[in-house]
């Protein structure tokens, strides 16, 4: 594709989708949209955009293309297991009802999973669970529970498959008492305002194309959405650079947490003077 191609291309799908291309990788971006196009029957990019405006399935699979669809229930379960047994048990020492934001959630495993184990740990308490993308096809399925097929359920045990979901041909959908737990929005990480008093903000594997500029943003953004203490989960090739310059301390591989009020004593001025200037921002 050729770099008048891709500028005409990134401005027709900012207007027809809402996606600002200039938030990812050019690179990467432009040789997958190179790919998806040359599967259509579109002579051109100029042909295909025309295309796209006057078909509207084809605009939902250019909009299901742009957002990343991995979701599993438990993926990767080895930060999962410290989420169980370390993560969430220490938020719930000082907290007896927990607000959690899961974005870019696909079609809803992580925030299910999440759901799952708070009601393991905590069977009668509400949490707040908040789950968030971009692609309105995605969260009608998250709503409904599936149906999921058995790649994504393979990390679930098999005792908690039994408890916590209903087989239907040979597909799984999440009960009831569990679909509850999660309240599912439509929200962009990139143009919409964020809430704040998270005491967990799940963001995995969805911004490996995004920029570094991208990245930093979202970072300071989930880092203000955070209550003092709160904890950052991101995927396992997402380390936060100069996580320390934005008020979080290391927790493991996958895991940040803000640094609570207290610390602020402790940090050197300038730190001190930058975590209290992101507070007052916040």
């Amino acid at each position: 594709m050729r770099d008048l191609e891709y500028s005409y291309l990134k401005t027709r799908i900012k207007q027809l989708t809402g996606v600002d291309l200039d938030n990812y990788r050019e690179r990467q971006m432009r040789r997958r949209l190179t790919s998806f196009i040359s599967r259509t029957s579109a002579p051109s990019v100029v042909a295909y955009c025309r295309m796209v405006e006057s078909d509207r399935t084809m605009l939902e699979d250019l909009r299901s293309f742009l957002t990343i669809k991995v979701s599993e229930f438990f993926r990767d379960p080895l930060p999962f297991e410290q989420l169980k047994t370390e993560i969430l048990p220490q938020l719930l020492m000082d907290k007896t009802r927990l607000s959690i934001w899961s974005t870019g959630c696909s079609v809803g495993g992580e925030p299910y999973s999440i759901a799952i184990i708070l009601d393991k740990l905590t069977p009668y308490a509400k949490h707040r669970i908040v789950a968030t993308d971009i692609d309105v096809i995605s969260l009608q399925k998250s709503r409904a529970g599936g149906p999921y097929r058995s790649n994504e359920v393979r990390n679930v045990p098999t005792q908690l498959l039994r408890e916590y979901f209903d087989v239907f041909d040979d597909s799984y959908h999440v009960k009831e008492k569990i679909r509850q737990k999660v309240d599912f929005k439509k929200h962009d990480l990139l143009r919409d305002p964020y809430e704040g008093g998270f005491d967990l903000i799940v963001c995995r594997n969805v911004t490996i194309y995004f920029t570094e500029e991208a990245k930093v943003r979202l970072n300071q953004q989930f880092c203000q959405s955070l209550s003092p203490g709160g904890i950052l989960f991101v995927g396992g090739t997402e380390a936060i650079a100069r996580a320390r310059e934005l008020g979080l301390t290391t927790l493991g591989h996958c895991f940040y947490r803000k640094q609570p009020v207290d610390t602020l004593r402790t940090l050197p001025v300038d730190e001190e003077r930058a975590v209290k200037a992101m507070n007052v921002r916040r």
